[in-house]
């Protein structure tokens, strides 16, 4: 006779029947988005000395409020539909709302996806404030396996700004170039094919280059940021975990150590593989806010952030592939600057995930989520307009 343990309980189906074929879909990417190092192998970015989070602030008459104006749903209502599992809203580095899914523990670390981009474009930016990585220069000339491929002769700069001329679909559900990319990181069941085996820098490598120079048009393409991980290693001889630890997340005095997925080689997932907590997120934000400082440590430079916030092209993003998320956005360092005349600037990854920062208010907000599917326009719309009316003027 089987019982139901406390795990079925909580979250409604037993752990066995989670695998890699399935945990990036409901209902089991609510439970395995917090714990990704179960299901792919993982490397920890240390913090200096982990401690406890803040006592909650609830702010049950916000998230009773309407979404944003001209709405009939309320922020929790959206919050619900949208599948989110944390929101959280500070200002002036205050705390002004905590809120958390049933199920969901606070201390949980939480994958961002696609926010691992804008860390570890952190990390190059530091790096690059430091005299030790050189954006003008060639992939090539940093990794020289990736001589034969699209990456040889693009910049570090390139892939900083999504601007590879590289033959690639990003396609997240598709069965071709983003399911053996996904193999490759360990990420989907193995086939037998020896891409997994292989790891990431080797079907990097095995890229093409598309049609059209370097430099062009906004294509907003994961690879690039994985071989930025790649070329920060080379750059300076150490782990990117190692780095990512020493240069931003024990200065950022993180509550907790972070996470990053890693191939059967050890290369790390820099595009999409990070997990931490909300609150180490939203700290990374407030980072921003305060002009690169956290805790008395300059971190990154003033200059770094402005460059950032106000160097995207316009006109490269208008005609790139992701003009319907931001239509007059721009894109600069693995960071969305939100346009339209104003100063926001975000990070933002499939399945849900937010950080948005607005120097107006000093508002950073962070909102991570465990939607069936990686990428639905007209919600993240949605969460966008409600992310935008919660960090206007109080």
């Amino acid at each position: 006779m089987t019982s139901t343990t406390d795990f079925e309980a909580l979250n409604g189906f037993p752990r066995h029947t989670i695998s890699l074929a399935n945990w990036r879909t409901r209902p089991y990417c609510f439970w395995s988005f917090r714990n990704v190092a179960e299901m792919v192998r993982s490397a920890r970015i240390k913090t200096a000395d982990a401690r406890s989070l803040p006592a909650p602030v609830d702010n049950p008459e916000l998230l009773a409020a309407p979404s944003f104006p001209g709405a009939d749903e309320t922020i929790a209502g959206l919050l619900g539909r949208a599948q989110a599992d944390s929101l959280l809203l500070s200002r002036g580095g205050e705390m002004v709302c905590e809120w958390h899914a049933p199920g969901v523990d606070r201390s949980d670390p939480h994958l961002v996806f696609s926010i691992s981009k804008s860390i570890t474009a952190l990390v190059a930016g530091i790096l690059e404030d430091r005299g030790i990585l050189d954006v003008s220069t060639p992939v090539g000339d940093l990794v020289p396996e990736a001589g034969g491929s699209a990456y040889a002769d693009a910049t570090v700069r390139n892939l900083l700004d999504m601007r590879v001329s590289l033959d690639f679909d990003e396609s997240y559900l598709s069965e071709q170039d983003y399911a053996r990319y996904r193999r490759a990181m360990l990420w989907n069941p193995p086939t037998g094919e020896g891409s997994e085996e292989d790891g990431i820098l080797a079907l990097l490598c095995s890229l093409g280059k598309a049609d059209g120079p370097h430099g062009g048009d906004h294509a907003y393409l994961s690879p690039n940021s994985d071989m930025l991980g790649i070329v920060l290693e080379r750059a300076t001889g150490a782990r990117f975990t190692d780095l990512c630890s020493d240069l931003l997340w024990q200065p950022l005095g993180a509550s907790a150590d972070a996470l990053v997925t890693v191939d059967n080689l050890g290369a790390p997932r820099t595009a999409g593989g990070v997990s931490l907590r909300p609150h180490d997120l939203l700290a990374l934000g407030q980072m921003l806010l305060d002009g690169g400082k956290a805790g008395g440590n300059q971190i990154i430079s003033q200059r770094w952030i402005d460059d950032m916030r106000t160097n995207g092209d316009p006109d490269a993003w208008a005609r790139g592939t992701q003009a319907d998320f931001l239509k007059n956005g721009r894109y600069r360092s693995n960071w969305y600057q939100r346009g339209d005349g104003s100063n926001a600037f975000l990070a933002a990854g499939i399945h849900g995930q937010f950080l948005y920062c607005d120097p107006n208010t000093h508002t950073a907000i962070v909102c991570t989520a465990s939607q069936h599917e990686p990428q639905n326009d007209a919600l993240d719309q949605d969460m966008l307009a409600l992310i935008v009316n919660l960090a206007k003027p109080a």
